[in-house]
């Protein structure tokens, strides 16, 4: 089960530039990593006041994936 559209949905949705969405996803000993990269514009939108909305993407990722017994991360890119 991929759970890479449902990142890139969440993202999406959040920001305001949804055709700038990357998600890139790769294994790192047993853990998915989900690289999300957005318009330097979204990026505050995406991590939220004090990381509120980037927890709260995170924590859904992870019951998610917890479902298939899978350990995630999601980090997202500052940089353009």
């Amino acid at each position: 089960m991929s759970l890479k559209p449902f990142v890139e949905n969440i993202v999406k949705l959040t920001v305001f530039e949804p055709e700038v969405v990357k998600v890139e996803e790769r294994n790192d000993r047993g853990t998915r990593v989900f690289n999300v990269r957005v318009a330097p514009n979204d990026v505050g939108r995406v991590i939220g006041k004090d990381g509120r909305v980037i927890t709260c993407i995170r924590q859904l990722v992870s019951a998610a994936g917890a479902k298939s017994h899978q350990r995630t991360v999601v980090k997202v890119h500052t940089e353009s």
